[in-house]
């Protein structure tokens, strides 16, 4: 794909991925990615800000053939899906200087091998100019690694931000267009890679509030040319309370606990609750992620395997922790065949939330009255605490 004018003076570069299906070895892509470049061209200077994953070199080196001279490489984020054709860039433009953090300079040379010398650090807030065009650097550290900035190139008013505001989705649109389908990558996006850091991403929130945004230019996805679509859903995201919601994870060997996470489902229904069961065996758990920024109430549903949680509850419950999503409440239901301690491992893992536990409601072989009618309490007790959600 050839460069695309966004303005007279800004391009946009990078590489659409429509095949890659995991990334990080870890996370789910759907709908494949994109790793986006840009050019801005001023009257005197041209910067190149970000580059591409290194198996799609090929593509950038391509885009870039109409670009004689390039005097700045701004590297917002060392994360190598953008910083990894760094070195191919600067072989081709030797003359190139690498504009990033303080932070950056460092894991640039350890990551990449970058000549420290090559590199020029910027300060918060510091400008640089191409001529005619100003660029100016907003140090946004933990969005979501610590070196991480955003560029604002102030004529245009177009905030580049690399995974900030990104979307895992590959697209032959420049724009977010199909807003629903790029709201639905963003905040799955956002829960799987931004959630953790909620608290610095609404200092950051506020913070942009001080600039006049015509355009958001991220890493990943199509470009905002309205930008209040993003900007407000994550406003919602980061800062809203959690919605009347229960997510239940749950695996179950030989039906007892499928019996149970059913029957709590109908209950919670019956009383007015929205609920997402999630088959951890089959999950898709990106989809679990985006469940957790909305739920107030998280249930893990597990049988008992060597007087523990099934696996695949460990594992959920560890990335659940990972994530800090708004949860207020939790509980563990289950079956065992003689004893066991999975209540007490469940609220273990995810020991760096500050969670209400309601009562476990644990039950030996296949349930029965007795036990739908604990399940029905426990139904009751979250419809309790979830009248105080606004």
């Amino acid at each position: 794909m050839k460069p695309r004018k966004i303005t007279e003076c800004v391009s946009f570069l990078g590489a659409q991925d429509f095949d890659r299906r995991l990334f990080d070895e870890l996370i789910p892509l759907p709908d494949g990615t994109s790793y986006n470049a840009y050019v801005v061209k001023g009257s005197e200077k041209t910067a190149l800000i970000d580059t591409v994953d290194p198996p799609k070199l090929a593509v950038l080196m391509n885009q870039l053939n109409g670009v004689e001279k390039l005097d700045y490489l701004i590297v917002q984020h060392v994360e190598q899906d953008h910083s990894g054709s760094v070195p191919a860039v600067l072989n081709r433009y030797p003359n190139v200087t690498v504009i990033t953090t303080p932070k950056a300079r460092p894991m640039l040379v350890d990551h990449l091998h970058v000549d420290p010398e090559r590199i020029v650090t910027v300060e918060d807030g510091e400008t640089l100019s191409l001529g005619d065009r100003t660029l100016e650097f907003i140090h946004a550290p933990w969005v979501h690694w610590p070196e991480t900035m955003l560029t604002y190139l102030k004529e245009e008013k177009i905030l580049f931000t690399c995974d900030f505001f990104g979307a895992h989705l590959a697209t032959t649109e420049l724009y977010a267009t199909d807003k629903a389908r790029v709201y639905e990558a963003a905040k799955r996006y956002y829960a799987e890679i931004m959630m953790p850091f909620r608290a610095m991403i609404s200092k950051h929130l506020k913070r942009l509030d001080d600039y006049e945004i015509a355009m958001i230019a991220p890493s990943h996805g199509p470009v905002y040319d309205d930008p209040a679509f993003i900007l407000g859903a994550y406003r919602h995201w980061v800062l809203d309370p959690p919605q009347n919601l229960v997510l239940i994870p749950y695996v179950s060997m030989h039906g007892s606990t499928q019996v149970m996470v059913n029957r709590l489902t109908t209950s919670l229904v019956d009383r007015g609750i929205s609920v997402k069961p999630f088959n951890l065996t089959v999950t898709d758990l990106g989809k679990l992620a985006e469940g957790l920024v909305d739920a107030s109430t998280i249930i893990f549903a597990t049988p008992t395997v060597l007087a523990g949680p099934h696996p695949g509850v460990v594992s959920a419950a560890y990335l659940i922790n990972a994530l800090r999503p708004k949860l207020k409440y939790a509980g563990v239901i289950g079956s065992y065949g003689w004893g066991g301690k999975a209540p007490e491992t469940v609220t273990g893992l995810v020991g760096t939330l500050k969670l209400d536990w309601f009562d476990p409601v644990m039950v030996k072989g296949l349930p029965g009255k007795e036990a739908f009618q604990a399940l029905d309490r426990l139904a009751e007790a979250i419809a309790m605490r979830h009248q105080s959600l606004s």
